[in-house]
């Protein structure tokens, strides 16, 4: 999915701000060594851009939270290759994206949803800066995106649900929390091959252009 998603040029030079005990460093590390790119790894989080910017004028790819996004911008500190920005792990406000397009080096800002049940992500939206709101956008490849109403029927177009995950990032449960996982992990009703599906507990609904909204 990274390599048909991402250009070679965009994973040339990507920055690995995420802890390897965090999902979101499986994309960070494999996705640019997958296609020959540099893995430019920070040695405490992603503001070390502030404090040490010279170290990362090759970087071409920031994944990071929308909450350090805003700090980097504020500082000055977007790498001076940075086109492409991944934000994920938090929800991203309107006003962040079009600050973000407006910086003269970044052309394309991706949002990217997905809980760690359901590694690494679930869903991706190349953003638009007029949008009122920022879509999750569509499944990755592997994976199938549900929106339910309580008798896990799928809703209408437009409808609010709950959004429940399947496919090959779904994972096995909760370590020693057979309770937990079995209130979670649900058998999936649109599967002919006894698979499960994950639910998230977020409201969400389809947009017109068939991208998700979330709605918290």
């Amino acid at each position: 999915w990274a390599g048909r998603v991402f250009s070679d040029d965009a994973l040339a030079g990507t920055l690995a701000a995420t802890s390897v005990s965090f999902d979101l460093s499986v994309f960070e590390i494999f996705a640019p060594l997958s296609v020959g790119g540099t893995v430019y790894v920070v040695p405490d989080s992603a503001l070390d851009l502030i404090a040490h910017p010279e170290r990362y004028t090759d970087v071409t790819l920031v994944n990071t939270v929308p909450s350090v996004a805003r700090e980097l911008l504020a500082a000055g500190a977007v790498p001076p290759r940075a086109a492409t920005v991944n934000l994920a792990g938090e929800p991203l406000a309107p006003a962040l994206v079009r600050e973000l397009y407006a910086h003269p080096v970044i052309s394309e800002v991706n949002n990217l949803y997905g809980p760690s049940e359901d590694t690494t992500y679930s869903t991706h939206a190349v953003t638009v800066p007029g949008d009122v709101r920022t879509a999750i956008g569509v499944p990755v490849d592997g994976t199938t995106a549900h929106v339910l109403d309580e008798g896990l029927r799928p809703v209408v177009l437009g409808a609010v649900g709950e959004l429940y995950l399947s496919g090959a990032g779904v994972t096995r449960g909760y370590h020693a929390r057979p309770a937990l996982t079995a209130e979670r992990y649900l058998p999936d009703p649109f599967s002919a091959q006894g698979e499960r599906m994950y639910r998230t507990g977020d409201l969400v609904r389809w947009r017109p252009d068939g991208q998700l909204d979330y709605l918290g």
